[in-house]
This record gives structure tokens, sequence and C-alpha cells, in this order.
């Protein structure tokens, strides 16, 4: 479920390309593969950076985020992520703008955050805070080394997950839920004296939890114990343990390729849910409420504006609109916004954007967290859009901020119903009485 919209449109619009620490740092590079080991099963107290490297405020933070490592280098470890590449480690910890500072204390699956300033000093000073307030709940017994040992001891629904988000399968409830719902299950097969299903267990756990969250549960994370259920662990073929299978709706199981870090997991569960995700809905922004759900809930709005009805005819504006369907279609992974609306109708957002002087169709994209929106330059078609939309992504496109920093006002129209459109019915005269003969009128009037 990846990228988190958005610097070009405020540091959450775009993609990245190369990544802002060397090994050469102290900065520790954290990734999906190792983030449990380095940081979670840690004693240590951490601060990690989550950045995307086309991020000019990432940018700006990696001297002084590296001066500071190197300030408490065997004092307190100073992290960071690429979570352009490890996107499921940001969305794991809600991240949803760059760069965001998490500090890892007490209970590393509850992270706070970093609220202090950007400098050297301020990043130091803040670490040292937090290395304090460790230490003194340590003396008073109110925290333990690390969080994440009590946890997993303490029934194996710890790291953060939910048994209650995990399903229990059983020979009985297999295939009624699994083969017959309509979610993409992953499904680990266990034997509870495997030592390796144990390491596992807080793993799966607080993935499951994650990936019902972040999927609205079309992707769910299931446990069999396969010494128990003998007839579905036998249908598949089950030998060794863990062993985890794939099962989408009407295909094959197919055997997880991934780490076994609840990062890894999560972000195998989203590619799973956005590959069979459908594409979002375009409509049409007939009232405020359409506008404000579709945007508030999206990373970015892609907003069309179309020609008025009488100048395009339903065959026109179908072809737009399919152009704007086939580009949800394309970009559905970065979970977008699509409305369009009749030019005419939103003036007030037309003039918010400065749409007009490029005529209609018109196009804008909209960051309303960050109240900054780019406008189509080049063609109405799949390939301008495409390229519009590309250039955001990699930082090269122009933004402004939305007139007056607020969106403007929405006004309640009817929706269009599909048809072409009708000229308004002139008024009729009645010209029985008006005398057409040229023979009356005076010759001095000609």
């Amino acid at each position: 479920m990846r990228a988190l919209l958005l610097g070009v449109l405020g540091c959450s619009l775009v993609l990245t390309v190369h990544g802002l620490y060397s090994a050469g740092d102290d900065v520790i590079e954290l990734t999906t593969s190792n983030f449990n080991r380095e940081v979670i099963q840690s004693d240590s107290l951490w601060l990690v950076e989550f950045y995307a490297p086309w991020c000019g405020h990432c940018r700006n933070l990696a001297p002084d985020w590296k001066k500071a490592a190197a300030a408490l280098k065997g004092v307190v470890k100073i992290g960071a992520v690429d979570a352009d590449q490890h996107n499921s480690l940001g969305g794991q910890y809600g991240v949803k703008g760059f760069p965001t500072i998490k500090i890892f204390g007490a209970n590393k699956n509850k992270p706070e955050e970093y609220q202090g300033g950007r400098s050297s000093q301020a990043i130091v000073d803040g670490a040292l805070n937090a290395l304090r307030s460790l230490v003194k709940d340590r003396l008073s017994g109110k925290a333990g080394s690390s969080g994440y040992s009590k946890q997993q001891g303490g029934g194996g629904g710890g790291g953060g997950g939910s048994k209650e988000d995990m399903v229990e399968l059983t020979d009985d409830n297999f295939d009624k839920l699994v083969l017959e719902g309509d979610e993409t299950w992953l499904v680990e097969f266990f034997a509870p004296w495997c030592g390796h299903c144990k390491n596992l267990e807080p793993e799966w756990a607080a993935a499951a939890s994650v990936v019902k969250e972040q999927t609205k549960g079309k992707v769910r994370l299931g446990a069999m114990d396969a010494t128990v259920h003998q007839v579905v662990s036998g249908r598949y073929g089950i030998r060794g343990f863990p062993t985890i299978k794939v099962f989408r709706k009407g295909e094959q199981p197919e055997d997880y390729q991934g780490g076994r870090s609840r990062g890894d997991i999560i972000e195998r569960a989203l590619d799973l849910f956005s590959d069979n995700a459908p594409p979002p809905e375009l409509q049409e922004i007939i009232n405020e409420d359409v506008l404000k759900k579709t945007c508030e809930d999206s990373q970015l709005c892609v907003i069309g504006v179309l020609p008025h009805i009488l100048d395009t005819g339903a065959a026109g504006r179908n072809g737009y609109l399919e152009v704007m369907m086939t580009m949800a279609e394309k970009h559905k992974k970065k979970m977008w916004g699509w409305l369009w609306a009749e030019a005419g109708t939103q003036m007030d957002l037309e003039a918010a954007l400065g749409i007009g002087g490029f005529g209609y169709p018109a196009m804008a994209a909209i960051n309303t967290r960050k109240m900054k929106f780019a406008l189509l330059k080049g063609s109405f078609s799949q390939t301008g859009i495409h390229e519009f939309l590309r250039e955001l992504s990699v930082g090269r496109g122009s933004t402004a901020t939305l007139g007056g920093g607020n969106m403007p006002k929405i006004h309640s129209v009817e929706p269009w119903d599909g048809k072409d459109g009708q000229l308004p019915e002139e008024e009729e005269y009645d010209l029985s009485d008006v005398d057409l003969d040229g023979d009356d009128i005076e010759k001095d009037e000609l």
C-alpha cells in the first residue's frame, strides 16, 4: 500500500533516486531486512530518520544528521531509512511526510515522535534528553531493557501486533475463510515445537495488524498448526516449518518469497494488495463532500476540467473520461484520488488553480496537505498526462500555492446524465400581427 503523496508538492509527492548516506557515515542505514534486528531487538536508544532522497528538507537535514551521529557514536544510535525503497517501514510507523524522525526507546514497538529542532546541536540535545528519561525509567523499574523481549515472552502476540488480527486457521474454517472468501491470504503453517516458528510468531502478529489496517482487510494473515490440522496441511504438501503460502482467489497457492521480518512481510502483503486492487473511482465534483473526502483520503488529487457538454457531446466527453480512467488504472498503486468537473461549473476552483489560460480540457494535481498544485501544460492524452505525473514524481514539475492557501468554495451541481447536451429552448414569437410588407415602409426611413 505504496508510496505516500507528494518538494515538488511538498516532500510527499515524489519518488526517489539516490540515498543520502553512505557506509562512511556514522548514520546506520536501516532497511526492511535489518530493522527488526538492529532497532527492535536492540537495548540501545535509537533516533531514526525516515527520508526520501528527492526531498529538499531531507537533503538539508543530512549534514546535521551525520554530525549528530558522529557526536553520539557509542551513546545513542542514529539511523536512517530510505522510505522510498522501504516504504513498508514508513507505513508501519505512520510516516506521512519527509523527513520524519522517530525515537525508539523503552518500548520499541511504540516509538515517539521527535519534536525538537533540526540542527545538529538540537538533535544531540533531544537524544540525550530521551536517554536520560530512559535511564530514569529503568532505575524506577518502569521500563525493561528493550520492551521487545517482554512482549515476546507474553504469549506470542507481542511485537506490537494483536492475535485478533492474525487469524487462527483450522481444518474446519480454512476453506470458507481462505478459499471461498474474496481476500488475499498469507498463511503460515507452523509447528509449536519449531524454534523458527516461535521466532516468526511476534513478527507475523505485528505484520497482521498493519496489513489489516492498511489494506482495509483485503489482505489477511493467518496461521495454522500443521501438527493438529493435518487435512489442509497434507493437501498442500507441508513438510517443513514454518512454511508460508500465498492464496489468491481463483488461483493456485504459491510459495511466499520474501524475508521473515515484519517489514518484509508487510511489504509483500502490500504488493499483493496493490496488484489486485481495483483502480480508483473517477468521480464528478458535484458537491463539496465529494472533493473533500476524495482529496483528504488520498495522497494526491488529480482533477480534470472538461469542456462543456455542448462543445464535445457525450462521445467527446467519454473519450476524455476514458483517458483519465486509463491513467487512474496505471497509477492505482499510488492510491491517488481522481476527479473531474465540467468547465464553468466550479469557477472558484478553476480560479484558484489558474485554469483557463490553457483552454479545456485542463488538469491539475493537488496536494491538499501542503495546499500546493501543479498544472498540466502538455496534451490531455495518456502520453501527456503520464509525462506530467512522471515529472512531478521525480521532482521536476513546477508547483504553486493554492489560491489563498485554502480549498476554494465548491458549488453543488447536478451530475452529468451521460447524454448529449441540449441547447436551451428559444422563446417563440408570434409574428402574425407584424406588417412585413415593404410597400408600407416610408422612403425617408430607408
